[in-house]
């Protein structure tokens, strides 16, 4: 039983990584998870996992004369199963984005939720198609009005293909703002709730520093709690594994954004 979700923002320096890794954690408290960076032209991924030296990843399944099989870009870690993609250039031009399809059917077949990191902008056939494939989207977005009006893209390309948004994650929050305002207006135009608002902490950075999760490096911090907050309140609906592989690799996959 699986549902795909897209953590998607609509531009970069949200903390769209960080916030697929700590979900991801929090929720493999209670299902089965599977984090794939799906942002092939800028992945990171890798280098909050301490996966920077792995043989395989994403790449290397999305590169047509490669042999590569799906679990051999799978790894363990932090109670989640993590497929990095790698931070080649020319790996990345030889990519074919539409074997991602296939992919993610593959791995729906054996996780309850599947978390794509997005890329962060609509620009290109890689960057749109974690977001046409996913089941729903989480938006993660700072709380000013800039950052809203770019999730707010985000959620319109996602409903023209179908993809439903699971809900709102308020990222970086500083102490000096008042983040009901803004919540007050993402929960008029967006479909789901506000699940968290996430404090900016030293403790995010530090964790970034080290080469590993927020919730691994920090478990007790504000933001790792809101993480959880946000965990308990995502609403994980799940689809039967087969129908949902088939829809994947069926799935109508626009040429240009």
């Amino acid at each position: 039983m699986v549902e795909a979700f897209a953590v998607a923002s609509g531009k970069g320096g949200t903390g769209k990584t960080t916030s697929t890794l700590s979900l991801g954690m929090a929720l493999a408290e209670e299902y089965d998870v599977t984090v794939v960076d799906a942002d092939t032209g800028m992945a990171n991924l890798l280098f909050h996992t301490g996966l920077t030296d792995v043989e395989t990843t994403l790449h290397d399944l999305l590169i047509g004369d490669r042999e590569a099989s799906v679990e051999e870009a799978v790894y363990e870690r932090f109670g989640m199963r993590v497929v990095p993609c790698g931070t080649s250039l020319a790996a990345f031009e030889r990519a074919d984005p539409d074997r991602l399809q296939d992919v993610v059917a593959t791995l729906a077949a054996d996780t309850d939720v599947l978390l794509l990191d997005s890329p962060a902008a609509l620009g290109s056939k890689s960057a749109i198609l974690p977001i046409v494939l996913a089941d729903r989207i989480v938006v993660v977005l700072q709380p000013t009005i800039p950052s809203l009006s770019d999730g707010l893209k985000v959620q319109e390309y996602a409903r023209s293909y179908g993809t439903g948004t699971a809900g709102v994650l308020f990222n970086k929050v500083h102490d000096d703002e008042d983040v009901r305002p803004i919540a007050d207006k993402s929960e008029r135009y967006f479909d789901g709730p506000t699940l968290a608002a996430v404090p900016d902490e030293d403790a995010a950075r530090a964790a970034r520093r080290a080469g590993g999760p927020l919730l691994a490096h920090a478990p007790e911090s504000d933001a790792a709690r809101a993480y959880h907050d946000a965990a308990s309140t995502l609403d994980v609906r799940t689809g039967e594994s087969e129908r949902v592989a088939e829809r994947f690799r069926s799935a109508v996959i626009p040429d240009t954004p």
